[in-house]
C-alpha cells in the first residue's frame, strides 16, 4: 500500500487548510486509517483516527476544529484543519492498518505517507 498525501502549506492562524490522502496498491475501505503529526523533538502523536465503519477519535488539542473523513469509493482520507493555531505547526502523515479497529497508537498502522508539512503563522 502507498498513500500519497497533498501537499501542506503555510496559513495564518485561524486559518483553514484540507490534507487529503490517497491509497493505492490495495482498497483501505476495510481499514483503520489516520492522521499523526510530528514536530521536530517530539514523538510522532495522533490527530485523528477513524476505523472502517467510520468511528473517530480525536486528540483533545483538535476537537471541534478538526474533521476527519473517508471517501472508500475513492481510496481516499481527509483532514479539514479549522481555526488553526500556531502549535498545529508540523509534519502530517496519513496511515492505514491493515485492521479495522480503533487504536491510537502509532504501532497499529503499518502503512505511512511521506509526510506533509503545515506552518501556522501566528
Amino acid at each position: 500500500v502507498q498513500l500519497q498525501a497533498s501537499e501542506g502549506g503555510l496559513v495564518q492562524a485561524g486559518g483553514s487548510l484540507r490534507l487529503s490522502c490517497v491509497a493505492s496498491g490495495r482498497t483501505v475501505s476495510n481499514s483503520a486509517m489516520g492522521w499523526f503529526r510530528q514536530t521536530p523533538g517530539k514523538e510522532r502523536e495522533f490527530v485523528v483516527v477513524i476505523n472502517w465503519v467510520s468511528t473517530t477519535i480525536y486528540a483533545d488539542s483538535v476537537k471541534g476544529r478538526f474533521t476527519i473523513s473517508r471517501d472508500n469509493g475513492k481510496n481516499a482520507l481527509y483532514l479539514q484543519m479549522n481555526s488553526l493555531k500556531p502549535e498545529d505547526t508540523g509534519v502530517y502523515y496519513c496511515a492505514t492498518s491493515r485492521l479495522r479497529g480503533l487504536s491510537v497508537m502509532r504501532e497499529y498502522y503499518d502503512y505511512w505517507g511521506q509526510g506533509t508539512e503545515v506552518t501556522v503563522s501566528s
